[in-house]
């Protein structure tokens, strides 16, 4: 990989300008490496041009930046799905399609972001980082939140069977987390064209 070119010094009163900028050299070497044991302090300072000890004026250590990563993704799919949302209409139904929809396309346009979204190595052990478990805990209440309120949507207006909606909601996410690893590993993915739409109309209970 060849060396980043040297930044220009931020002025006086810039320095959330280079936080930003240090999240995005490590999101721009995650999409390149497409693994996050190559996220060390002194690779992520390289790519954005700067010494690394600079870096430890922003970020503790490298558990931080890898959790600054992640939250970024997790704002990204979050604008993914309000946009999808934004797209569907006034339909219960198509709307909770929509936004699952639009899950599944983020995994596939960014598979190394999202592997690393979800239990990537990257995660810390809590005892021996300035990572705490309430900042793992709240990583994708938005997307998971708008999932709920979609779902519930479908129930209030008679489009979903559910009795049990923040349940279905879980279930929902889990088979599509587990369809989009799934492509994401799998050279020739074996069932019907239409598995998203069966999958999406089973767990949501749709009718």
């Amino acid at each position: 990989m060849e060396k980043a070119e040297t930044r220009t010094r931020n002025r006086r009163g810039e320095g959330g300008r280079l936080r930003d900028e240090i999240v995005e050299a490590a999101v721009t070497l995650l999409d390149e490496l497409g693994d996050e044991r190559g996220l060390t302090l002194r690779a992520i300072a390289r790519q954005a041009g700067i010494a690394a000890p600079s870096i430890y004026k922003h970020f503790p250590d490298q558990p931080a930046i890898m959790l600054a990563v992640v939250r970024s993704a997790f704002a990204e799919l979050g604008q993914a799905l309000t946009t999808a949302l934004d797209g569907a209409g006034a339909d219960p139904r198509r709307r909770l399609e929509a936004i699952c929809h639009a899950y599944l396309e983020f995994a596939r346009q960014h598979p190394q972001r999202y592997r690393t979204m979800f239990g990537g190595l990257w995660m810390p052990n809590l005892d021996e980082s300035s990572i705490t478990e309430e900042d793992l805990t709240s990583l994708g209440d938005e997307s998971l939140g708008l999932l709920a309120a979609e779902l519930a949507a479908c129930v209030e207006a008679g489009r979903s069977t559910s009795t049990d909606p923040a349940a279905d909601t879980v279930a929902l996410w889990l088979g599509l987390h587990g369809l989009a690893h799934q492509r994401a590993v799998t050279r020739v993915f074996p069932g019907p064209p239409d598995i998203e739409a069966r999958m999406v109309g089973a767990l949501a209970r749709l009718n």
